[in-house]
């Protein structure tokens, strides 16, 4: 195996071996840089939401959203990134993200331009929120995301959090219904990431109150996700009710299964946060991309 290039791991190394497309993913992977772009930093400062993945104090992985103004998200610097407001209280991630030196995956995702941005690196906290040191930033094509229209937002309240450790039925039915989703991983000493996932509603399947499973779409060719699970099984994974600010976050391992060229992603979670009214962005009814895959019989 060779040396890795750009942002690659032994993880994801493995993984572009396994799946055939390593020299691809080394030329994809030359994309990947330290530095915010303007057009990279225009596009922050014009997002309502941010997702952000990291771990807690226990080891946990998470996956949540932040949501403000536009603005609220803006680039400082060259490599560097502020986020207004942080992270809410009850979040799970909140009592993390409030020491210094944080590994972080952000992903930044329009609906209403089907565009999506990538910054991971170090959170820290500040006066008026988190800071953000950029080590790794780049964008991702629109494939597999549903476009969607800005609502009149809703009020801003504090939301109520409700923690399990098992899915409830009206949570399993949310993610049976979901077209979209973020899932945050982690590898040790190569920091945090956060991606997206999107199809058709029903392409993520309930197995349990704990156990969900999603097919793996053929991407971008470098298998961040799958070479971080593959050196590390923790993962967090983020809901949203898109027209009532509800988002469920699920943290547990998860791992990837081969069968012939199809690839299939089996979730475990271990403990389950719902908050209702998380957020006060509300969207329309989707337009699914020409990209979602039809669902099996």
């Amino acid at each position: 195996m060779n040396g890795p290039v750009g942002p690659y791991h032994q993880g994801s190394l493995a993984v572009q071996e396994r799946v055939g497309v390593r020299e691809l993913a080394d030329h994809v992977g030359r994309s990947v840089g330290a530095g915010i772009r303007p057009v990279a930093a225009a596009f922050l400062e014009l997002q309502p939401m941010l997702v952000i993945g990291a771990a807690d104090g226990d080891g946990r992985v998470w996956s949540s959203l932040l949501t403000g103004r536009p603005g609220f998200v803006r680039a400082t610097g060259p490599a560097s990134v502020a986020v207004t407001g942080g992270v809410p209280g009850g979040d799970p991630l909140a009592a993390a993200l409030a020491g210094g030196g944080t590994p972080v995956g952000t992903i930044a995702l329009d609906p209403r331009t089907r565009r999506r941005m990538r910054l991971n690196g170090t959170a820290r906290p500040t006066a008026h929120g988190l800071a953000i040191d950029a080590h790794e930033v780049f964008s991702n094509c629109p494939k597999y995301l549903q476009l969607r229209e800005l609502r009149e937002p809703a009020a801003r309240a504090a939301p109520t959090v409700r923690y399990g450790t098992a899915m409830t039925p009206a949570q399993a039915d949310l993610v049976r219904g979901a077209d979209t989703f973020f899932v945050a991983t982690a590898a040790p000493g190569h920091g945090a990431d956060a991606s997206h996932r999107g199809g058709n509603p029903g392409f993520v399947t309930v197995s349990s109150p704990t156990e969900l499973s999603w097919p793996d779409y053929p991407g971008n060719t470098m298998f961040l996700t799958l070479g971080n699970l593959e050196a590390d099984p923790r993962a967090g994974l983020l809901f949203l009710d898109w027209t009532t600010g509800t988002t469920l976050q699920l943290t547990g391992t998860a791992r990837t299964r081969y069968d012939g060229g199809a690839r299939t992603v089996r979730f475990t979670a271990d403990r389950v946060a719902e908050a209702r009214g998380a957020s006060p962005l509300r969207w329309s009814a989707p337009a699914y991309s020409p990209a979602n895959p039809p669902l099996p019989h």
